[in-house]
């Protein structure tokens, strides 16, 4: 599990993710073993990615919290129908992503 994201850390992948189209569906079945695993390799190939909720629409923030603790993410938000997640990959010379850091954050 990666750390708690700041408020402008969220705020900036939020913006980084605008142009990303949904990778994952939620559907009836909630956070299955099925959709954690999809979310999972998801994220280790894109490291941010968004997951569109097709059913459950009433829970989504509830679900989306779940759903990124079962897979190690950070939630950077949840937007509309569409959750935000976001996993640094495991080797620092290969992250794509940048997230960043003020001065105190170290």
């Amino acid at each position: 599990m990666i750390e708690e994201l700041a408020g402008y850390q969220r705020r900036a992948l939020r913006a980084q993710a605008h142009s990303l189209q949904p990778l994952c569906q939620l559907g009836k079945e909630g956070v299955s073993e099925s959709l954690c695993r999809s979310v999972d390799e998801a994220l280790a190939a894109h490291e941010l990615i968004k997951v569109r909720f097709v059913d459950h629409k009433e829970s989504r923030k509830a679900l989306a919290a779940e759903l990124a603790e079962k897979v190690g993410a950070a939630l950077a938000g949840v937007v509309g129908h569409v959750a935000i997640l976001y996993r640094p990959h495991a080797d620092v010379a290969k992250r794509r992503i940048q997230v960043p850091q003020r001065e105190g954050d170290v």
